[in-house]
């Protein structure tokens, strides 16, 4: 008897599975794989966007004051703006694709948990991300001169904030889907945008009315671009702004996990695993 062998008679189903989480990561990497569109399409629009807003920043820079200041402040917003966009689409169209070939419930028959499939949308998220928006990162070095990789270790605090954020964004979408079905399908390509007026993408939060300023400043999203433009522009590194980021990712973590696993559950009950679909 192998010893593997031993210990699945040992623990014959785990409670979380690091092979289950990799065989499930492995699945959407080769439907990826497959499908060349799609590769393409992760790439295409953070490229098509850093060309835009590269010479948007280029014209302002030479016909206003307060972008000349920060070198590329455009393009860092809209690169990092893409992180969030990303990391959330990145958690909702890996579900929507499970819907999409009603695939739900043969994954559920399986040994495979929530909070390990979970883990495997995140996986495949961080994937998605990497190959969308490192290579318009590294094409705007030769274009514009500007390398986003310029703001040093902050940048991966940035990254991951904006990840973990647009990561609570995609399992909220996908309790939504669940509760409510297909019907729900396009909150997966709009959510993100609502909050992009008061995420401070572009423009610091005290452009916004007072009222708006306390809504901007309850994201996660709204800290990171307050902390990006802090270092752009003063060269100082804002440990309040990226310590605020931290704690309300763990607070919309933990609201955005408790709903995604309430959301399922009833779909469970209901049967919706099985019937929802195209």
């Amino acid at each position: 008897m192998l010893p593997s062998d031993a210990a699945a008679m040992v623990h014959p189903n785990p409670a979380f599975s690091l092979r289950r989480v990799g065989a499930m990561v492995l699945r959407y990497w080769y439907l990826l794989r497959g499908s060349w569109p799609r590769f393409l399409e992760l790439a295409y629009w953070p490229t098509m966007q850093m060309i835009l807003w590269g010479y948007i920043n280029q014209f302002m820079a030479s016909s206003s004051a307060w972008v000349a200041q920060g070198a590329g402040v455009l393009v860092s917003a809209v690169l990092l703006w893409d992180v969030l966009f990303r990391g959330q689409l990145g958690v909702s169209v890996s579900f929507l694709e499970e819907m999409w070939s009603r695939n739900l419930g043969h994954l559920f028959v399986s040994p495979l948990r929530p909070g390990e499939w979970v883990a495997a949308l995140f996986g495949m998220s961080l994937i998605r991300t990497v190959i969308g928006v490192v290579p318009a990162a590294l094409l705007a070095i030769p274009l514009f001169g500007y390398s986003l990789f310029d703001l040093g270790l902050p940048l991966a605090g940035f990254f991951a904030n904006l990840i973990v954020f647009g990561w609570s964004l995609g399992l909220v979408i996908v309790a939504l889907i669940l509760r409510y079905g297909m019907g729900a399908e396009g909150l997966a390509w709009i959510v993100v945008f609502m909050l992009a007026p008061v995420s401070a993408v572009y423009y610091p939060v005290s452009v916004l009315p007072g009222w708006l300023q306390w809504v901007a400043l309850s994201l996660p999203s709204a800290h990171v671009f307050e902390g990006m433009r802090a270092i752009l522009f003063d060269g100082t590194m804002r440990w309040d702004h990226l310590a605020w980021a931290v704690g309300l990712n763990a607070l919309f973590m933990g609201l955005c996990t408790a709903a995604f696993l309430y959301s399922f559950h009833q779909a469970r009950v209901r049967g919706a695993l099985l019937q929802t679909g195209e």
